[in-house]
C-alpha cells in the first residue's frame, strides 16, 4: 500500500509526450469530479478534457477551476447527457466519435445510492444497474474505436470503471438482468462481477489497451452524505472514517497511470489485487457479454413517451 505522499509524487511524474484527451463520465460530482480536477492539475490544463454529466452549473464551476493552459489546442468542455437512458448515451457517443480524434483516458464513475427496490427507466433497465453497469458498457462499446486510435498512435490508451473491484458475487445465468429476483444486495454484487467480465472480454480483443476496475473504498461524496436534516449529524461520522474525494482521486489516478496494458483490478489504495474475490467462468463472461448487448439493443428499441 503506497502512502498518499508517494501516490501524489508518482502522479506528479505524469508528463506525456503527446497531447492527452480524457473523458470523465460522471465527472460533475464526487470521485469523478475530483479525478477530473486532479487530471487537469497534473496536465497543467494542457489537455482536452471532456466532462459528461447532467449538471452544467457544476461542470462550469469545475472547468473554471482548471489551470489555464499554455497550449492552443487545449480544450475543456462539458457534454450534457442523462446517462440513465441508453439512447442518450448513444447520441452522446456518436457526437464524440465525430469530434474527437482519439481518447487516451476514458474514466467512468456515474453512481446511484438507491435504497428502494427495482426502479426501472423508461427503457426498462433498473436505474442502479443501469448507472453502475449498462451505461458504462455502452460508453466503452461505442468509444473503444477512439481509444484504439490512441493506442495505434503509440500513446496511452486506458479505460477505467470506478466501482467495486473485489466486491462482487456469483453470476446467476438464469436472471442476468435481475428482473426475477431483484434486491439491493444482489444488485450490489452483480455490477462489479459484470464489470470484471466485461473488461476481460475487451482485454481478449485488445490486449495492448489497459482496462482498470477500481474500488474507491468509502469516500465522503454527495452520494453518501445525507441531505435530510434529521440525518445530517451522521455526516460527521462519515467524514471521520471516509476518505476525502480529493485523496481518493489520487489513488484512482495512480491505478490509472500505473496500468500499462491488460486488465487490472485495483483496491482503494491503488494496489493491483489480481484475481482476489473474482467471480465468473469463461462461459459466464461470454453469456454476460451477450446479455449486455441484447439488453441494451432492447432498451434502444423500446418505445418511450
Amino acid at each position: 500500500m503506497p502512502a498518499l505522499a508517494a501516490v501524489r509524487a508518482a502522479n506528479a511524474a505524469f508528463s506525456p509526450s503527446y497531447f492527452p484527451v480524457a473523458v470523465f463520465v460522471g465527472g460533475t460530482s464526487g470521485i469523478g469530479r475530483a479525478c477530473a480536477e486532479a487530471f487537469a492539475r497534473y496536465t497543467k490544463g494542457n489537455a482536452h478534457i471532456v466532462i459528461v454529466g447532467r449538471n452544467k452549473s457544476a461542470a462550469d464551476e469545475i472547468i473554471a477551476s482548471f489551470p489555464q493552459p499554455t497550449k492552443p489546442e487545449a480544450k475543456h468542455e462539458f457534454v450534457s447527457c442523462d446517462v440513465f437512458l441508453m439512447r442518450n448515451i448513444q447520441a452522446t457517443t456518436a457526437s464524440l466519435r465525430e469530434r474527437l480524434p482519439k481518447i487516451n483516458f476514458l474514466v467512468l464513475s456515474p453512481g446511484l445510492l438507491n435504497m428502494h427496490g427495482r426502479d426501472e427507466t423508461a427503457e426498462g433497465i433498473d436505474k442502479r444497474l443501469g448507472l453502475h453497469y449498462y451505461a458504462r458498457w455502452k460508453f466503452v462499446y461505442d468509444l473503444i474505436p477512439l481509444v484504439r486510435k490512441a493506442k495505434d498512435a503509440g500513446e496511452d490508451a486506458k479505460v477505467m470503471s470506478v466501482l467495486a473491484a473485489g466486491h462482487g458475487g456469483p453470476v446467476n445465468l438464469d436472471d442476468l438482468g435481475m428482473k426475477k429476483s431483484y434486491n439491493l444486495a444482489k444488485a450490489g454484487l452483480a455490477s462489479p462481477t459484470y464489470t470484471d467480465l466485461m473488461f476481460e472480454h475487451y482485454t481478449k480483443e485488445n490486449p495492448d489497451i489497459a482496462f482498470i476496475h477500481a474500488f474507491p473504498g468509502m469516500v465522503a461524496t454527495p452520494l453518501v452524505l445525507a441531505t435530510h436534516w434529521a440525518l445530517r449529524p451522521f455526516n460527521y461520522l462519515i467524514k471521520a472514517i471516509a476518505r476525502a474525494p480529493e485523496d481518493c482521486a489520487e489513488y484512482v489516478l495512480y491505478g490509472l497511470f500505473q496500468t500499462e496494458k491488460g486488465f487490472s483490478r485495483r483496491n482503494e489504495n491503488g494496489d493491483d489485487i489480481g484475481n482476489s474475490k473474482h467471480y465468473g467462468s469463461d462461459e459466464d463472461r461470454e453469456r454476460v457479454w451477450e446479455h449486455s448487448k441484447e439488453e441494451i439493443d432492447r432498451a434502444l428499441a423500446a418505445k418511450i413517451d
